[in-house]
């Protein structure tokens, strides 16, 4: 834990490269926007200075924390309580989320949720209500203000989910099954409504929804590919091919995608059409990314070098790096 300034790199070379500050266009003013990053491989979420890499802060959480949500005004955010360190390893995991209030950096409260077991995917609705997906029993959770205790569940159809997304108004939610290799659509606030399941690929684990809701991308890991589903129908729409590993893909705008590949240690932009339009190298395995609200800035924790890659989204490159602890992965960006 001796690095935490921020270094410039060249995404095309990045060997043999001297570390610079980050441009100052893009630094926060003192007191200014933080990135927390969940470190599951040390159980915490730290915070950092997103302008300058500084770690500020860090909360204790337990045994390998994964996917974090934070609500709409960044006060709070919510942590599912995984509790082993891969998808692939066996054993119950744990049954619990962690509430943080990020303004004042500490642990608020634990929501147990057994028997709901291996808490993965988690998300949030436009009106700020909780969705917790438990991977062990195919389940997803949701919970109502005050956000105390689980308020209601649907069964999922698939087996392994691991993640989902949910519309802004909260009534549909598009879990992945991994090993069913499935993607379902759920009625979080029907459970009498049966799930409706397709096949897209081959260990489909990320999605994302268009910005109208109409189409739901899928990062089909072993297929490879980044395919489209009609979120009404569930219809496959189409799909693209893909050479590596597409572990996670996110709505950037009407018409952009960005996923982060995995073996190739990429990044790619890509059309809602499904057509590339530019990828650049990072220096790690590409395990998660968060976007700045208001500038063109992704964040991206590399998952084997214990870093962030700051990615200048207009110049199509890495402007920086900053150390973090073991396997950094979900993130959210607290503007200042």
């Amino acid at each position: 834990m001796t690095d935490h300034t921020i270094t410039r790199r060249n995404a095309i070379k990045l060997a043999g490269v001297a570390g610079l500050p980050l441009p100052s266009a893009m630094q926060a003013p003192a007191g200014g926007d933080v990135l927390a990053v969940v470190e599951k491989g040390d159980k915490r979420l730290a915070f950092f200075d997103a302008g300058t890499g500084q770690r500020l802060a860090e909360i204790v959480l337990g045994d390998y924390p994964h996917e974090l949500v934070a609500d709409r005004e960044r006060k709070f955010a919510y942590v599912g309580h995984y509790g082993v360190e891969f998808s692939s390893v066996v054993g119950p995991g744990a049954s619990a989320v962690f509430v943080v209030d990020l303004r004042a950096r500490s642990l608020v409260r634990t929501i147990e949720i057994a028997p709901f077991n291996r808490i993965h995917g988690v998300g949030m609705d436009a009106s700020d209500r909780l969705y917790v997906l438990s991977e062990e029993k195919a389940t997803l959770i949701g919970f109502d203000a005050p956000i105390t205790a689980p308020s209601r569940a649907v069964n999922t159809g698939g087996i392994k989910t691991h993640l989902f997304s949910i519309t802004r108004d909260g009534q549909r939610a598009y879990v992945t099954g991994l090993l069913s290799h499935t993607v379902s659509l759920v009625r979080p606030y029907d459970a009498a409504i049966a799930p409706v399941l397709v096949t897209p690929g081959q260990l489909p684990e990320s999605s994302c929804l268009s910005t109208d809701e109409r189409t739901l991308y899928v990062g089909a890991r072993r297929t490879p590919a980044v395919v489209a589903v009609d979120a009404r129908t569930m219809r496959v729409r189409g799909e693209m091919k893909v050479a590596g590993d597409p572990l996670r893909v996110y709505t950037v705008s009407d018409d952009q995608l960005l996923v982060t590949d995995l073996a190739n240690k990429t990044i790619s932009m890509i059309s809602t059409g499904l057509r590339p339009i530019w990828t650049v190298s990072v220096p790690g395995q590409p395990s998660a990314a968060s976007f700045h609200p208001t500038k063109p800035i992704a964040y991206v924790s590399l998952l084997d070098t214990q870093r962030v890659a700051v990615l200048d989204l207009d110049r199509r490159q890495i402007v920086g790096t900053f150390a973090t602890l073991r396997q950094p992965d979900a993130s959210v960006l607290i503007p200042g």
